[in-house]
């Protein structure tokens, strides 16, 4: 298993970040490597939903379904795919912070191959890395505070 996590602030209230990164209509604008989404379950966004992405992985275009493993507004959205045996999970972690004003965003994700995959892990997690340092740099542009 590889583990990747990065934390950043954001200019603007949990609900407000939580509202924005759990909603499919923004995923492409704000997550790195991915450039559609769509649900593919009843009802709305909660643990248990699932949905459909397709993103761009290491020059290969993956079509991958999501699993909404946690659900906690404003603090915690989990995400768990498998793809051609590589399982990936995924935690967004929301705190507040400057009394209200601002999150503190954390982005974990787990990965794990297995059988012939198992030797592509660390491959995996840099893609990984990079897609998640883009997806917190859109997300810091998104909520930057005017001066």
């Amino acid at each position: 298993m590889q583990r990747v996590e990065r934390t950043t602030r954001l200019g603007a209230p949990p609900d407000e970040v939580f509202a924005y990164v759990s909603d499919l209509d923004t995923l492409s604008e704000w997550q790195g490597g991915v450039t559609s989404a769509r649900r593919t379950s009843e009802g709305g966004m909660q643990a248990g939903a699932t949905a459909e992405v397709t993103r761009q992985v290491m020059g290969q275009t993956i079509v991958a379904p999501l699993l909404i493993t946690a659900y906690d507004p404003p603090r915690r959205l989990g995400i768990a795919s498998k793809v051609s045996g590589v399982e990936a999970d995924a935690l967004l972690e929301l705190t507040s912070a400057e009394d209200g004003a601002a999150t503190e965003l954390s982005f974990a994700m787990e990965i794990r191959g297995s059988g012939m995959t198992k030797f592509m892990e660390p491959m995996i997690a840099g893609a990984a890395r990079g897609d998640i340092e883009t997806s917190l740099e859109r997300l810091r542009g998104r909520f930057e505070r005017p001066a």
